[in-house]
């Protein structure tokens, strides 16, 4: 900065030397020309031509300004009333349009109050408050001034041409203040004046959808869909998420009728959404229908092998023996075989029709290589049925406690894991964010589903009650039943 300084001082005194020089040079010329003018003689020297030819420039442009000034006189006497006051306003004009560019440059510099400044100063030479408000409402925004910011929305709403952006403006204010009800009926506002608008219909979309607000956020999708911000296939997914969504309210409300519609409404257009299928299988069960609820459970499961449709897959034939439904359990199982879901399912099986050598083949290595939760609780299964001592089964029951949770419902959005799926995270309010994944060692208690031995506790209840088996039996199944549903 010191060094520029200096070269800023040394240029202005060769700039100064040098017109010193030149004014010298030129009085000390002699005679350039001899001008006669109505008998007189003028004698012009090379400094007198200089000063002549600046004071011709400046004639000039009087002329101009004088010839424009008539124009707009004559302009003002043949009826325009304007002429004269935008004759006038042209340099207000400039400069307000100057002080509107450098406050948009402010902004984009991140100098908020500089931006307000700018176009307050824009707004006295133009009197543009659809254009100089914007700069300034974006301004406040940056330096938290949400008085001010909030102030010149409620303005701009007032103008047709602005009131989008203002009733946008007070939306995001509200969505960041957390009250989502009243930015919801903004949001509902802004999509009306502008219906095609993609960040409006998402916000909406997740508002509704937070506020179970099912069927206006179908709407919404089905906006998005049509204004072609939003691809077809995932256009299919959300909407079966929220017919699902309204199926469970409806079953809840006794209508379950609406229920089977919407939960076979939301299996068919997402054959992969694991709930759907569940729910849509377990109402056909209830309405007696085991050859539809079979056709939907195994399709969903040849797409993606889950504990829950296992579970739902069982209910058909709730009366059977462990060996009929180990048979039945077959073909599901050769689906997919080797996958850790396969083996697992299969696993549990064969624990409840009590041939634990081929439990144990089945499991494999799977206790070793992916220890979770559920696979380590099968493992002390086991270890009871064949006749282990009792604390070698409490030392895989021990680390079924504090192992990792295995396959749980995550909300991509946040991290947050949930103890059954949900259409919007608990955690975040994200619409349609949870996947099935798996989750990291965490020395929280259990808390997923009844994943673990779903199939085999209850049969094996079933055989001690009928059997009379002994205490310690009874203390090993409420302690794997204990470690699969994560009570302390």
């Amino acid at each position: 900065m010191m060094l520029w300084s200096l070269l800023k001082v040394l240029i202005f005194i060769a700039l100064v030397a040098g017109l010193t020089f030149g004014v010298g040079q030129l009085t000390e010329m002699g005679e350039l020309a001899t001008l006669t003018v109505m008998g007189r003689e003028f004698v012009l020297t090379p400094l007198l031509a200089v000063l002549g030819a600046l004071v011709l420039l400046l004639a000039v442009w009087l002329l101009f300004k004088t010839v424009g000034l008539l124009v707009a006189t004559l302009r003002f006497l043949n009826g325009d009333e304007t002429a004269i006051s935008r004759y006038f306003n042209r340099r207000a004009e400039r400069k307000g349009y100057e002080a509107l560019a450098e406050g948009m440059m402010a902004l984009a510099a991140g100098e908020g109050r500089l931006a307000i400044r700018k176009a307050e100063r824009a707004e006295k030479y133009l009197g543009r408050p659809e254009l100089t408000k914007l700069v300034v409402a974006q301004g406040a925004e940056m330096v938290g001034d949400t008085a001010l910011a909030t102030e010149t929305f409620k303005a701009l709403v007032t103008d047709d041409r602005t009131r989008f952006v203002g009733v946008r403006g007070l939306m995001k204010q509200k969505l960041a203040a957390g009250e989502t009800e009243t930015a919801m009926k903004l949001a509902e506002k802004a999509l009306a004046i502008r219906p095609k608008n993609e960040e409006v219909q998402t916000t909406l979309l997740q508002l509704q959808a937070r506020h179970e607000d099912w069927a206006g956020a179908r709407a919404t999708l089905a906006a998005a869909l049509k204004s072609g911000n939003l691809p077809r296939d995932v256009h299919k997914r959300r909407d079966a998420v929220l017919a699902l969504a309204h199926a469970r309210d409806a079953m809840a409300e006794g209508k379950i009728a609406e229920a089977v519609r919407d939960a076979e409404a939301a299996q068919a257009m997402a054959p992969g959404l694991v709930p759907a299928a569940v729910m849509a299988g377990r109402l056909a069960i209830a309405d007696g229908k085991p050859k539809h609820a079979t056709k939907i459970l195994k399709s969903a499961w040849d797409m993606n092998p889950h504990p829950d449709i296992a579970a739902a897959f069982a209910e058909i034939v709730p009366d059977e023996t462990p060996s009929e439904r180990l048979k039945r359990f077959k073909p599901l199982i050769a689906k997919h075989a080797g996958s850790a879901e396969a083996r697992l399912l299969e696993a549990e099986l064969q624990i409840a029709a009590e041939d634990f050598p081929a439990a144990r083949r089945a499991l494999g290595d799977l206790a070793e290589t992916s220890p979770t939760a559920r696979s380590l609780t099968i493992m002390a299964a086991i270890e009871r049925g064949a006749g282990a001592e009792d604390r070698v089964v409490r030392a895989w029951l021990a680390k079924a406690v504090m192992a990792p949770r295995g396959m749980q419902w995550v909300c991509d959005s946040c991290g947050h894991v949930h103890a059954e799926w949900r259409p919007v995270c608990s955690h975040c309010g994200s619409f349609d964010r949870l996947s099935w994944q798996e989750v990291a060692q965490s020395e929280a208690a259990l808390m997923g589903p009844a994943q673990m031995l779903p199939l085999i506790v209850g049969a094996l209840e079933d055989k001690r009650e009928s059997s009379g088996k002994d205490a310690e039996d009874a203390e090993v199944l409420e302690a794997s039943s204990d470690a699969a549903t994560g009570r302390k």
